[in-house]
């Protein structure tokens, strides 16, 4: 029901979750699901500097909020038991990219999201490389 309000008023907003929530329910877990997530966080941060750009605060919010989530959902997947120094690189930077997106929050300019989104997108790229392999 929560879909069928937000569709009368967003409906590209309304789309997009109907889509990431049939893709993360695909996906399921481990390297699929990772994938997916290295997507859907490189397109918020990229949504959020438009947003920015165009002062399109409420948009620019919903991007900073959903990026910081799966930046949580990501560190916490991580396993320091089994991943070593790689799992606690990550960790770095998931927290580094986290406090850059909420600095980034509260000002104006679109740069910090492109520029984390670049980092990540690049990250997402070797997974994507490893997982064909």
């Amino acid at each position: 029901m929560a879909y069928a309000s937000t569709l009368l008023r967003d409906p590209w907003s309304t789309y997009r979750e109907i889509d990431a929530a049939g893709r993360t329910a695909q996906a399921a877990s481990g390297p699929k699901l990772v994938q997916l997530l290295y997507s859907e966080l490189v397109a918020a941060l990229r949504a959020a500097a438009h947003a920015a750009e165009q002062r399109n605060f409420r948009v620019k919010s919903e991007r900073v909020t959903r990026a910081t989530a799966i930046l949580f959902a990501l560190e916490s997947g991580l396993d320091h038991e089994r991943g070593g120094e790689v799992s606690k690189t990550l960790a770095r930077l998931y927290a580094g990219a986290r406090r850059t997106v909420i600095d980034a929050s509260v000002g104006d300019s679109a740069a910090p999201f492109r520029e984390t989104a670049d980092t990540l997108a690049e990250i997402a790229a070797v997974w994507a490389t490893a997982m064909a392999a």
